[in-house]
């Protein structure tokens, strides 16, 4: 049965959900955990999903980590189990993980491990495994696979859990099953021996292993905890399996030496920030990068690069850093950020054997070179996602910023065009390019000094847009005082004060015209950090 409508209180949520009548059993099973324990028996595995998201969603760890320990399949996976389902509409993909129930399913994942492994290791179940009798015997190992990436990790609050504090607590834990492993080996190995240290010919226990596929977020604080765990992690029962590889303020040997521990087919990207590479740096780190096949986005802002006084050495290492991103044959995204790279986007990207459908250039200096070579690439019509933020639109880079819009127009999903120094003429001039962005889903603007006639142009023009999901404005210039600077710089615009009535007064007529062009489906804020942009992989 389904239809039922239930009331729930969370803001993050409607207030009036479906659910089906199983699902509203399954959260009356969870809430009580030994009615589930005793019930575990007689349930049929196939409830066992929709129990696991009924627990997640009404936080009943107890339940949770017990539903993990006999989990009964081979593959648990957060993104297959918390997305909208026939059952519950709830997307808790979406939201922000859950600390609590976080740790229960790690905490789960551990205390299968260990009985398993003492089972394994212990001399009843020795035999019991090798010399089966007609009971029940050794079942096997069920789960072999905990997939947790997906999860969202954006405003992270009090109850949440970050990317950063997940990658700690799966490093803890790897480590505490290592030494479990180790003590349970040590006690295999004292009862190989026998009678005056002769050794008995016991057969070596079948291996024991669950995979954890995680994205991996690591820093200075965290770097010894992870690099213990990924060491131990060939012959560990616990394997951490990363996806996505994320590493700021970390030396160059640092960084190294946890790549070189990265299994070389699942990592799909590997965001270096902050880490002060320098093109010395990145001529270290980026040979260890060809390892990964798979590398489908490589993310390298603020790596200290500065290409506008080239000494001899540094223009062979910019050169081979074009080399070493040309080997990285199923590279789709790159991220250049806040490096100056003026008049040189050719030598870097002209090598590239796939056209990139991603392409972050915020603050870079570039040059009408530079918007010339993107126009005429191989990969400007194959872009999904383009971001030029901070690089000054309002002057000879306008023009050929709208030859870069047009031959992208077909296929442009994602564009950010912040603090762009973009003037009401130059929104002018840009509108009719963007109102034929007939794919675009989300356009930042922020941090661009326009009035509010110039935004209600552009809400009027890109009413069209059918596919206009999220529109990140700035505040009008009419709402600053007049000892604004002209043309005010982004400084000036993000420092001012803004006054918040008139400013309440323009947002509400933008919100009528939303709503005058039945286009309520499109949010326009001012707030940088509310909503996500879009990430790469769910173009």
């Amino acid at each position: 049965m389904r239809g039922v409508r239930v009331k729930r209180g969370a803001m993050s949520r409607p207030a009036v959900a479906m659910h089906s009548l199983v699902f509203l059993c399954a959260q009356k099973v969870v809430s009580h955990y030994t009615t589930l324990q005793d019930a575990l028996d007689f349930i049929p595995k196939e409830l066992y999903p929709v129990l696991f998201k009924a627990a997640f969603l009404d936080k009943r760890t107890p339940s949770l980590q017990q539903l993990v320990e006999t989990w009964p399949f081979p593959v648990l996976s957060f993104q297959k189990l918390l997305r909208k389902c026939q059952h519950c509409e709830y997307a808790l993909i979406r939201e922000k993980p859950n600390k609590l129930c976080i740790q229960a399913i790690i905490l789960g994942v551990v205390t299968y491990l260990t009985k398993l492994l003492e089972e394994r290791h212990s001399s009843k179940r020795y035999r019991a495994f090798h010399f089966p009798s007609k009971g029940k015997g050794d079942k096997g190992q069920r789960l072999k696979v905990l997939d947790m990436t997906g999860l969202q990790d954006e405003g992270q609050g009090p109850e949440s859990m970050s990317l950063w504090s997940r990658t700690v607590t799966l490093a803890k834990a790897c480590l505490d099953i290592s030494k479990q492993q180790s003590k349970y080996m040590r006690r295999t190995s004292k009862r190989r021996k026998g009678p005056y240290s002769t050794t008995l010919t016991l057969p070596i226990p079948h291996p024991v292993w669950v995979d954890v596929w995680v994205d991996l977020f690591v820093n200075s604080t965290s770097y010894g905890v992870l690099k213990d765990a990924l060491q131990v992690n060939s012959i560990n029962a616990l394997r951490l399996r990363c996806r996505d590889f994320r590493a700021e303020e970390l030396s160059i040997a640092s960084t190294v030496g946890l790549l070189e521990f990265l299994d070389p087919v699942g990592v799909r990207q590997v965001d270096l920030r902050f880490n002060n590479l320098g093109l010395s740096g990145l001529r270290v780190v980026l040979p260890h990068l060809a390892k990964f096949t798979n590398l489908a986005s490589l993310k390298l802002p603020y790596s200290n690069i500065d290409v506008r006084r080239l000494t001899v050495g540094m223009e062979g290492s910019l050169q081979y850093f074009a080399n070493q991103l040309s080997r990285l044959k199923c590279l789709k995204e790159l991220n250049l950020g806040s490096s100056r790279l003026s008049g040189k986007l050719r030598q870097l990207l002209g090598d590239l054997h796939s056209p990139l459908e991603s392409l972050e250039l915020a603050f870079c200096y570039l040059l009408p070179s530079d918007f010339a070579y993107l126009s005429q690439s191989h990969h400007t019509p194959a872009l999904k996602k383009l971001d030029l933020s901070g690089n000054n639109l309002s002057d000879v880079l306008l023009h050929p910023f709208l030859g870069l819009l047009t031959e992208s127009a077909s296929t442009l999903l994602h564009l950010d065009i912040m603090e762009c120094r973009l003037l009401d003429t130059q929104l002018n001039a840009l509108l009719p390019v963007l109102s034929r962005l007939s794919r675009l889903r989300y356009l930042g603007v922020f941090g661009n000094p326009f009035s509010a006639v110039g935004l209600k142009n552009l809400l009027h023009r890109t009413l069209g847009l059918p596919d206009l999901r999220l529109v990140i404005y700035p505040y009008p210039v009419d709402c600053y005082g007049e000892d604004l600077p002209w043309p005010p710089t982004s400084s000036n615009l993000l420092n001012g004060a803004v006054d918040e009535e008139k400013f309440s007064r323009i947002s509400n007529e933008l919100q009528q015209m939303l709503l005058s062009g039945n286009r309520t489906d499109v949010v326009w804020t001012t707030n940088l950090c509310r909503h996500n942009s879009l990430d790469y992989f769910s173009l």
